[in-house]
């Protein structure tokens, strides 16, 4: 079973400028792969004899010419343009099966992530070695022991995560789901649990229950003169 295990990351600043830029390489390359694919792709329609566009040759073609038209590339980890282009292609293998909408451009700010192969990066304990960086805290260590797959580093806000998917062994006390393939968790706030097939698993219903009627609440004594009988009751039923 697959499980996605998501740390904050405790960069200095030195780190995180180049999470940035691998980041913004990786976000590059999923661009320009994909207008290379709409590109190709209409040549192929109007000319069958060419070849359809594809992940690996897109990878082979900006292998190719990286090293001359796009130096800056090689000052990252080559998992980050290259795992981006592989997205691009899983993207369009769900939209040609129907499971997804065409993919579309990333956006900096949006889209502020790469990935990397189980072969580029080591954990060890509270830390995490990236390649041409070293070695980055982690807020805590890694919660489940099994073969470690990929990681995917990511921005939000300010902050930079990393979700680390680990192959753990099906647990044999649990009965088995029919038709029920394998699926990531990543554990949250804002929801109690996000699984990799997009699905929220919201909190508890009794705390939003009390988160709402703390609202309600509040607004209504700060509708009441203070002081007030009914001002003293809303504050004790808050309370």
């Amino acid at each position: 079973m697959l499980i996605a295990h998501r740390i904050a990351l405790d960069p200095n600043n030195v780190q995180a400028s180049y999470l940035a830029k691998a980041a913004g390489v990786a976000r590059f390359a999923y661009n320009w792969a994909l207008a290379e694919w709409k590109r190709q792709y209409e040549a192929w329609h109007a000319d069958n004899s060419l070849p359809k566009p594809s992940q690996a040759a897109l990878r082979r073609q900006l292998n190719a010419v990286k090293r001359e038209q796009f130096p800056w590339m090689l000052d990252v980890t080559k998992c980050a343009p290259q795992m981006a282009i592989i997205q691009l292609g899983q993207a369009f293998a769900n939209f040609f099966a129907g499971r997804a909408r065409y993919p579309q451009f990333r956006k900096k700010g949006r889209d502020d992530r790469f990935t990397l192969t189980n072969d580029q990066f080591d954990i060890d304990g509270c830390r995490m070695r990236i390649p041409n960086l070293g070695w980055v805290r982690m807020r805590e260590s890694l919660r489940f022991t099994g073969k470690i797959m990929s990681a995917t580093i990511s921005r939000v806000a300010d902050r930079w995560f990393v979700s680390i998917t680990v192959d753990t062994p099906d647990n044999p006390h649990l009965p088995k789901a029919e038709n029920q393939g394998a699926v990531g968790v990543d554990l949250g706030v804002s929801a109690l649990a996000t699984l990799s097939t997009g699905e929220t698993i919201p909190g508890p219903k009794p705390h939003k229950a009390l988160l709402a009627r703390l609202r309600r609440l509040s607004k209504s004594l700060s509708r009441k003169q203070k002081g007030g009988s009914i001002a003293s009751g809303v504050e004790r039923a808050a309370g």
